[in-house]
């Protein structure tokens, strides 16, 4: 009855139950305990109010509040069916029982709407205090992908974000309060790296406008100028000016305003803006949107995702056409490398194809750049090239690796002649000295390589930087500029006692041992830690070696959570690689100075780490002994960079070289750097990219001019008429796949393993392509006007 209710309600009151929903304290013993249920008034409440004595619907001033003057100037009770539903727990088990749930001052408990980029969605509840990393990975699953989750966004539209490396906060009023966002209505929102927070910011902030009632001025205007500059920063339209702007607009909205939405509609802007600025700078200097969620900074998604920004719907749609020589040109114009590329490059631009987000495979990109490079003579490609430099200025190129092949190229088109310093005995890199012959075989590198060679570039191999010559040496001998690009080549070790004996070997050495001098170091039972490419590679390199009897690769994670490339390892499993995941080396077992076998822990997968993937955790009384006649170390690499040390130049962690972000400039005049050697071991597209980049640089800086990166979208400009696709066709058209030798015969084979495909699939493949450039290519149009004669216009 009413009288038990009050009591409870009181001893809530006085224990602090409710406390974060007091809205202050009265001596009147029921407005207190009205109080003490947990009245949140904001201004739609007291609209309601007037609402309902038939006055306009609007928020006035507060105080005094409706607990003590509401309907018809009584007190009046306004609270959430959650508070209230508390109350009959609070009757049943005690005030004593119920504090004991939550955390003090913040006691019961809380239902949630789990929803987003989670594998488990629905109504969540849980006691206050549990922090966030147990209800988005413990209960809701973590992410449904391999997309790492990026945020959580709570408390409805009014609430603000929260990054993932605060996972660790305790769900509780204070705590959302103190980071910028709030409980709310409950909601939770998991975002993971395919959101954009800037859109997130724009998408609650043009709810929020239209939510003001418009009795306050600053809510009313600020709401709408926010959404406004918000709307220009996601176009690419917005000045750094803007972002200062935005801050003090949702500053005064914030301080300003009379109700609860007013007072709360700046978090969304205030959280993204705190917690990643960085986003909101790329939008604005770089006009990149890293989740490709803001169609004017991205266009066609195959193409900004190419780090060489390659137009692949272009030369799909020549494929289409059945205009292959087009196609190679438009693959050609903007990739030194293209029949490397469409072999080991890892294709974010298929990540990002649209047709992949349709419940459709995505096009296969790079089969179809295969099928053309394969078939379309490359001498097709005349590039044009510079006059008037040739032998007024020379620069040098330290690293035959993707980075120095592709920088050397772009110079010697600039007119520059151009110096290549190789330490192997051949160019190429790591695509010739760790790239397994089965995947990019060396014919078609070689050729590919020799098609750069011109008469502007000097190949010199054998001559190591810090060996046989120095930075000073070459500007001695009067280059002018100089770009190192010598890679990322060193193995990280285990850190474990005794991997130095033998039949233990680094992943790097193992590689290049067979591939430039063709030793075979694997023997017996085979042993490879590591889940990255490095060690794919390592494993299927292990299996074609003469007098091995098995190979396992060892992963201390779940086979989800490795690095390598999904069809890599799948092939790897096809030849008979076995995988032991959730495991971890102890130490190594030997006899007589060589290798008999390794110590291993099983894991467990604990909490989720800097990476955004859960924790390996050791399972104790787990240990077991893995027999083993060789094992590689593939977990990682680092810049061999002590040579550089004694240079000038600044050297970072990991060995890598510090250069200017897009300047690729170091610390010491005229010399730059690119590739692995700065960004630690990357992929074979993005150490072209960088040395094509970085071409350009270096043509500014002997021009005299600023080093400064120029960004603009990359919007699709040059319009090509599609083809008709029939219902029926799209409806029955899937993926190709490449023809592949069988998985018996090539494992002992360094033959290449996966085909190309027939012209007939190649054009049935580009069919299937959605043209997402269309949307931004303008067609002309010829009208036939009657009063000029017939005549077009």
């Amino acid at each position: 009855d009413i009288k038990h209710t009050l009591i409870a309600l009181r001893q809530a009151h006085d224990l602090g139950l409710l406390g974060k929903n007091i809205l202050g304290t009265g001596t009147d013993f029921d407005i207190d305990i009205v109080r003490g249920a947990g009245a949140f008034v904001c201004g739609e409440e007291t609209a309601m109010i007037r609402s309902i004595e038939g006055y306009m619907g609007e928020p006035r001033q507060r105080p005094p509040y409706p607990i003590d003057r509401g309907i018809g100037g009584r007190p009046t009770c306004i609270n959430n069916v959650e508070t209230l539903a508390n109350v009959p727990v609070i009757i049943s088990r005690g005030a004593d029982e119920y504090a004991k749930v939550g955390v003090p001052g913040n006691t019961g408990t809380k239902i949630f709407s789990l929803v987003g980029k989670i594998r488990n969605t629905g109504l969540v509840e849980v006691p206050l205090g549990t922090r966030i990393s147990e209800v988005v990975y413990d209960i809701g699953g973590g992410s449904p992908g391999k997309a790492r989750i990026k945020a959580l966004q709570t408390g409805g539209p009014s609430g603000g974000c929260i990054p993932a490396s605060m996972f660790d906060l305790p769900i509780d009023y204070d705590s959302l309060t103190r980071v910028g966002s709030i409980m709310g209505s409950g909601g939770m929102i998991v975002m993971d790296e395919n959101t954009c927070m800037v859109d997130v910011a724009k998408y609650f902030m043009s709810f929020l406008k239209d939510e003001s009632c418009g009795k306050c001025f600053t809510c009313r205007k600020g709401t709408q100028r926010m959404y406004e500059i918000l709307d220009d920063i996601t176009k690419g339209q917005a000045t750094m000016e803007h972002l200062d702007l935005l801050e003090e607009l949702a500053l005064v909205v914030q301080d300003t305003t009379m109700c609860g939405l007013g007072q709360t509609a700046s978090n969304p802007v205030l959280s993204t803006l705190k917690y990643f600025r960085d986003e909101y700078e790329r939008h604005i200097l770089q006009k990149k949107c890293d989740a490709f969620v803001c169609k004017e900074l991205v266009g066609a998604p195959c193409a900004t995702a190419c780090p060489l920004g390659t137009e692949a719907w272009r030369y799909v749609a020549h494929i289409a056409r059945g205009e292959m020589e087009s196609a190679y040109m438009s693959i050609r114009e903007p990739n030194p490398l293209p029949s490397v590329c469409a072999r080991v490059c890892h294709h974010p631009c298929e990540t990002r194809c649209t047709v992949g987000t349709t419940g459709n495979k995505p096009v296969a990109i790079r089969q179809l750049k295969r099928f053309i490079t394969d078939t379309v003579d490359p001498s097709v490609y005349k590039p044009e090239r510079a006059a008037g430099k040739a032998g007024m200025a020379k620069t040098a190129v330290v690293g035959a690796g993707p980075a120095g092949l592709s920088a050397a190229h772009y110079l010697s088109l600039m007119g520059y002649r151009v110096s290549v310093f190789e330490a192997d005995g051949e160019p190429g890199g790591m695509l010739v000295s760790c790239i397994p012959s089965y995947r990019l075989p060396r014919e078609v590198l070689r050729k590919e390589i020799d098609l750069l060679i011109d008469d502007n570039v000097t190949l010199k191999c054998g001559s190591a930087l810090g060996r046989d010559f120095s930075i000073d040496d070459l500007f001695e001998d009067g280059f002018e500029a100089v770009f190192v690009a010598i890679g990322a080549n060193k193995s990280r070790g285990l850190g474990i006692s005794g991997e130095d004996i033998e039949g233990a070997y680094p992943a790097m050495k193992f590689l290049r041992e067979f591939n430039l001098e063709g030793t075979n170091l694997a023997r017996g039972h085979v042993g490879v830690i590591g889940g990255g490419n490095s060690a794919v590679d390592s494993a299927r390199v292990a299996l074609r070696q003469q007098g091995v009897k098995s190979v396992t690769i060892i992963y201390r994670r779940g086979r989800e959570e490795m690095p390598a490339f999904d069809e890599e390892i799948e092939a790897a499993v096809q030849e008979g690689v076995k995988l032991e995941t959730l495991v971890s080396p102890v130490g190594l077992l030997s006899e007589d100075g060589s290798l008999t076998g390794i110590e291993c822990v099983r894991n467990q997968l604990g909490e989720v780490d800097s990476s955004g993937r859960r924790r390996p955790v050791p399972v104790e009384g787990t240990e077991f002994e893995l027999p083993l006649d060789t094992l590689v170390v593939a977990i990682g690499e680092e810049v061999n960079s002590e040579a550089m040390s004694n240079m000038g130049i600044d050297i970072g962690s990991g060995g890598r070289l510090l250069v200017g972000e897009g300047t690729f400039v170091t610390n010491r005049e005229g010399v730059f750097a690119g590739g692995d050697v700065v960004t630690g071991p990357n992929t074979v597209v993005d150490a072209i990219a960088a040395g094509k980049a970085a071409a350009a640089m270096m043509d500014k800086y002997l021009r005299g001019e600023p080093l400064q990166q120029v960004y603009a979208p990359r919007l699709p400009e040059f319009y090509l008429e599609p083809v008709e696709v029939s219902p029926e066709e799209a409806a029955q058209s899937v993926r190709v796949e490449a023809p592949a030798v069988s998985p018996e015969d090539r494992k002992k084979s360094f033959c290449e393993v996966e085909m190309t495909v027939s012209e007939e699939d190649a054009i049935c493949e580009a069919r299937r392509c959605l043209r997402c450039d269309l949307e931004f290519t303008k067609i002309e149009e010829e009208v036939e006007c009657p009063s000029a004669g017939g005549n077009t216009e």
